[in-house]
């Protein structure tokens, strides 16, 4: 299989690279720009690609790459840092941009050598999305400039003889006219991709992978009945049969009766189904705790001691299936990469699980390709495009301590949003919406009398991967529709804002 490697410094795009690369059908995987120089070569990429990062190459501790990668004889494109680091391994120089004339950021004029098979096809003159501050004051022996701008002569080089690509822009963000062509141009014009990678070739390979992993072990899964999990239960199905146990742990933060819509979608399927009542343990155990990650932390260890308690109930289970996708995986912190959020079923997992391996099948997939996967399987699109809900659930909707009377009321605050949402039809519908329930208390007035209660936040956005994020532009009057009837259905809850925060620099979530 054709496969590029995306190698990560540490930038806010990164996980667009990857997107903007499976678009064009060719298969990649993110890895920490520390990975070994024998990885790379097990690995076997067709091309490697250098993310952008905060840092600047000639610093003390600034991320650097093995020097070997440069002798592989494979094509490489770097990107922002990953340009300004080819060039300062290669023998170039980087500085810090001496003047302010010579930064840029934002959205930039650029001229591009349309000679450079990296721009073949493309206008002369066209938009990028900018953002540096140091300067190439030197290219390497062997480069040409290949790209400009009023503030920038070297915007971008090429070595065309080794297949070496640097520009200082981000083609991958949707701010570039015609970045996507770009990064097309240098999978199929460089590196000579035939671009056959599909969905089905994915689940093919992963249910060879499941059975070879599995043989004649027995599978238990944790099953949200969200679309991940519920894609891993039907991947899974298909690749071990009545090997599978899928236990759906209801931890008494679902959504309003979620609970026993997950149970009638799955118990009658062809796979063994069980339901554990846990509100209670999960409540006591989140009692007076108020920090975001450790709500998370709290969550993962409860989950899987519920799992592992059911396990021995079954007897001889061998493995833990999860339904971990790419942004978890990413938003947990990638190799030296921040940590935005520790997602429960990987940051969040317990130094040790009692279980012989963890299977976790869609763990290089974007929320798209999970659904494009369920589509494969035969999966009804009533399930496949459900609305996305975290494994924490409501834990990380209210902000604050968690406890059964907040539950509630966000549920009942929850359903009106998503009930009105339903009713405003087809022209209004965001990819994911739903309401947190802040720790910030107000003061109102009703039916002539003074009121101090809570503050109930609206959050919906538009997206296709939920890398990125934007926030939805819903018509006034639904969100007055909604307002009202929360105000006046839902006991301790005044006031009703509306997020209008894109991702990024927020979070879908707000924990």
């Amino acid at each position: 299989m054709e496969k590029i490697l995306i190698l990560d410094f540490g930038g806010q795009y990164n996980q667009l690279i990857a997107r903007r690369v499976r678009e064009c059908r060719v298969y990649c995987e993110i890895k920490p720009c520390t990975v070994s120089i024998e990885e790379i070569r097990a690995f076997g990429p067709l091309g490697i690609i250098f993310t952008g990062g905060p840092g600047s190459v000639y610093e003390d501790g600034a991320p650097q790459v093995d020097p070997a990668v440069f002798t592989l004889g494979v094509p490489i494109l770097g990107i922002c840092y990953g340009c300004q680091l080819m060039a300062h391994s290669l023998g170039g120089r980087v500085t810090p941009a001496q003047e302010d004339s010579a930064r840029e950021y934002g959205r930039t004029v650029t001229r591009y050598d349309t000679a450079c098979p990296l721009f073949r096809g493309l206008p002369e003159e066209s938009v990028s999305w900018m953002s540096h501050g140091d300067y190439m004051a030197e290219i390497p022996s062997g480069f040409r400039l290949a790209a400009r701008s009023d503030a920038c002569p070297n915007v971008a080089i090429a070595d065309e003889a080794r297949g070496f690509y640097g520009v200082q822009f981000h083609p991958e963000v949707n701010h570039t006219e015609h970045g996507t062509e770009i990064i097309r141009n240098f999978l199929y014009q460089i590196c000579g991709a035939a671009g056959g990678w599909s969905m089905e070739d994915y689940k093919n390979t992963a249910i060879r992978e499941i059975r070879e992993a599995v043989g004649n072990g027995r599978v238990l899964l944790a099953l949200s009945g969200g679309v991940d999990s519920s894609v891993c239960a039907a991947l899974l199905a298909e690749a071990v049969g009545e090997q599978l146990t899928c236990v759906f742990v209801d931890h008494g933060l679902m959504r309003l009766n979620e609970g026993d819509e997950v149970e009638a979608a799955f118990s009658g399927r062809a796979m063994r189904f069980i339901r554990v009542d846990a509100e209670a343990r999960f409540l006591l155990k989140l009692a007076g705790e108020t920090d975001p990650e450790q709500k998370r932390k709290i969550i993962g260890e409860e989950f899987i001691r519920v799992f592992e308690e059911e396990a021995k109930k079954i007897g001889a289970v061998d493995f833990l299936a999860q339904g971990t996708i790419y942004p978890d995986v990413i938003e947990s912190g990638l190799g030296s990469a921040a940590v935005i959020k520790s997602h429960h079923n990987v940051g969040g997992l317990p130094d040790y699980v009692d279980f012989k391996e963890i299977i976790e099948p869609l763990r290089l997939l974007f929320k798209d390709e999970v659904r494009q996967l369920g589509r494969e399987l035969g999966l009804p699109e009533a399930l496949v495009a459900r609305q996305p809900f975290p494994g924490p659930g409501l834990a990380i909707r209210i902000i604050g301590d968690v406890t059964k009377e907040k539950a509630d009321t966000l549920r009942q605050a929850d359903f009106i949003f998503r009930d009105e949402i339903a009713k405003a039809g087809d022209g209004v519908r965001p990819d994911q919406y739903f309401a947190v329930l802040t720790n910030t208390r107000s003061v109102g007035v009703m039916g002539d009398g003074r009121t101090y209660e809570y503050t109930l936040a609206l959050r919906a956005v538009t997206t296709d991967d939920f890398m990125t994020a934007a926030w939805t532009r819903i018509p006034y009057d639904v969100l007055e529709r909604v307002s009202v009837r929360i105000i006046n259905e839902v006991r301790g809850i005044n006031r009703v804002v509306y997020d209008i925060t894109s991702k990024p620099p927020a979070t879908v979530e707000w924990e």
